[in-house]
């Protein structure tokens, strides 16, 4: 997180600051403009479009393509050459990696005609289980929909079984595979101001605080995990310092001391814990990484020895403590190195400002900043000291990595870097230099990491392309996303106008929507790569909670966006797509129920279905053409809609 422009949100004062507002005549609370209700629907995703995702056949190959272009005029149709006589004709959906949340396939047959066919998954194109079988030639003559709960779903198949019927299958005109957020994909927050607000009260609904309930509500810590988080990280600042006089705070909060409180806190809610260690006395990100204090004026060789004693003593004292954490970053934001010294004159950098009052301390000895000015730069001399930083960086990163694997060998280890927008090219630049060297010295990290803010970093599009882009090229590596937020209205009810890069108005449906974006992309990343997402400073920063009036008095209630985190896990995949074939004159046969599915129940049930009436002339003489209409439906898991296919007389 840049932190330039980081806004504290001071806790004493937010009572008579409400009353203000409110004498002002600007409404406050659950009822104000600026916040109220969200619509959180699950996560779901239709792959079959993806740029990543591929198609091939067995025949009319160049075809292919057709039933992924969202248009059910095209189709891939089975070649009826003679040569395909004796041979299945198939169309493969490649997703470009393995899913654990592949729970739907649609397929839309080009057509309404018989034809006998199965729809088939697998993990390598060897093994192949089918999904939907159509080979009776009744049934599915339209389409079908296959609900699948099966880990590590790479490749879905439409696969025709008549080869006598050379020339009569009707092809594919659709295939559709649908991605939901998969269970392990983990969910939090970075909410290091749990140190501050280790005494305040939150309410986990204002329902009872508004009707005068004395209680004063549950910890932070209660609120964000009944709402669905499940990790929290946890920033380590070595010696906490005002950010512009340098002076060291009262109370040193996110300090090591009082950081090993939180842990505790964390862990025994059952919560998994990340450590962030800054290696600073401040905030450390891509502007600023200052060296802490006690370290400033020490030789290279000693600097690195402290890097690695710090988090060796650190990570002790956690396990000790029986709080192991399941991730640690070392160094935070460090796109442009870490632990400044001598190298922050040609860098340019004059944060934070005690960093720059006491130059003669804080840049009197070499650190690990990285001189991206000289990074193309034709000029020797400035390649060679370009190299040099390089290595001093990875001198230091590998000295922390090596603690982490000393003394926490639970415990993942996470280098967190970002992408300006526009600027993968330097990311890229960045992890092939450092990684390099980190292998060398064999000390490779297991998570590469991204913070994502739209105004800083680009659209969520640009977000999926530089995942996509670092999963390809380092395939031996995790990913998370360290860092994201998305600003809701507080104090004053602001302008709703979506910020740079962004289509999500600043609302509270906007900021569930924006987060909940980031999760989708996350999640669609093949090969389950991106380990988690975390939001930034929900209660503080960019806040997810409104300040309400009580019986007691003044306190945060959840907003509803922060449900993101609950609503995006999806509870029941339902077949919601049904198509049926009846011919002029005959019934329409609607199915009295469809299938639904509980992920990680392995096998559909089936739910009952009401249908709306029947238009009086669904079946009305059709001579020459085929007429389509379609029916709704209810089910107690959601709306059904079905397509009907009246074919003429024969």
């Amino acid at each position: 997180m840049t932190h330039s422009t980081h806004r504290k949100r001071v806790l004493a004062g937010s009572a008579a600051l409400a009353v203000a507002l409110t004498t002002a005549g600007l409404a406050v609370g659950p009822s104000a403009a600026g916040y109220g209700e969200a619509v959180i629907e699950p996560v779901e995703t239709d792959l079959a479009g993806k740029d990543w995702v591929t198609t091939r056949a067995t025949s009319n190959d160049a075809d292919s393509r057709l039933a992924t272009d969202g248009d059910e005029s095209t189709a891939w149709t089975p070649s009826g050459h003679r040569a395909h006589k004796k041979k299945d004709q198939a169309l493969t959906l490649d997703l470009g990696g393995a899913y654990d949340g592949l729970h739907k396939i649609e397929v839309v047959l080009a057509g309404a005609a018989p034809a006998r066919y199965v729809v088939e998954t697998s993990a390598d194109e060897r093994r192949w289980v089918t999904v939907a079988d159509h080979r009776d030639g009744r049934s599915g003559a339209a389409g079908t929909t296959a609900l699948v709960d099966r880990d590590g779903t790479r490749y879905a198949r439409v696969r025709f079984t008549d080869p006598a019927a050379r020339g009569k299958q009707p092809g594919v005109a659709e295939i559709h595979a649908y991605n939901y957020l998969r269970d392990d994909l983990r969910l939090g927050a970075d909410l290091s101001y749990a140190d501050q607000e280790r005494d305040q009260p939150y309410y986990l609904d204002a329902e009872a605080a508004l009707a005068g309930d004395p209680d004063p509500g549950p910890h932070l810590l209660d609120v964000v995990q009944d709402r669905g988080m499940e990790h929290l990280r946890l920033r380590i600042w070595n010696d906490p310092r005002d950010e512009t006089t340098g002076v060291e705070t009262d109370p040193a909060y996110q300090g090591p001391e009082r950081s090993l409180t939180v842990a505790r806190e964390i862990t025994a809610r059952d919560m998994s814990l990340g450590i962030d260690f800054h290696y600073a006395d401040s905030w450390a990100d891509p502007s600023k990484q200052p060296k802490p204090r006690a370290w400033a004026e020490l030789p290279f060789d000693e600097l690195t020895g402290q890097v690695h004693d710090f988090t060796a003593d650190y990570l002790t004292r956690l396990k000790a403590r029986g709080t192991t954490p399941a991730k640690v970053a070392v160094g935070n934001e460090v796109i442009n190195g870490f632990l400044y010294g001598s190298e922050a004159e040609i860098i340019g950098t004059t944060a934070p400002q005690y960093f720059t009052d006491e130059a003669d301390v804080y840049q009197s000895r070499p650190g690990g900043g990285l001189l991206w000015d000289y990074w193309r730069s034709a000029d020797p001399d400035e390649q060679r000291l370009y190299t040099q930083q390089w290595d001093r960086f990875a001198t230091l990163m590998a000295s922390g990595i090596d603690a982490v694997r000393e003394t926490s060998p639970e415990s993942e280890v996470e280098i967190h870097a970002i992408v300006d927008t526009g600027r993968l090219d330097k990311t890229m630049e960045f992890w092939t230099q450092l990684l390099t060297r980190l292998e060398a010295a064999d000390a490779a990290p297991d998570v590469l990491a991204l913070s994502y803010y739209p105004e800083w970093h680009g659209s969520p599009e640009e977000l999926e392309h530089n995942l996509h882009t670092i999963a390809d090229a380092f395939p031996d590596y995790a990913l998370d996303v360290a860092e994201t937020a998305y600003p809701a209205e507080s104090w004053p009810p602001g302008d709703p106008t979506p910020l740079p890069n962004s289509p999500f108005p600043v609302t509270v449906q906007g900021q569930a929507d924006a987060i909940q974006r980031v999760f989708q992309v996350a999640n669609d990343v093949p090969g389950n790569r991106v380990q988690g997402v975390l939001v930034w400073e929900p209660a503080n920063w960019q806040p997810m909670f409104t300040w309400v009036e009580t019986g007691s008095g003044w306190f945060p209630e959840a907003n509803a966006s922060l449900d993101v985190f609950h609503d995006s896990d999806v509870t029941h995949v339902l077949q919601d797509d049904v198509r049926v074939v009846t011919r002029t004159h005959d019934d329409v046969r609607l199915p009295r129920t469809v299938a639904v599915l509980t992920p990680g129940n392995s096998r559909p049930g089936r739910t009952a279905v009401v249908w709306q009436a029947l238009p009086d002339d669904a079946t009305a003489t059709q001579r020459t053409s085929q007429r389509t209409f379609t029916v709704d439906g209810t089910t107690q898991y959601g709306p059904v809609t079905a397509t009907v296919h009246v074919l003429p007389d024969r």
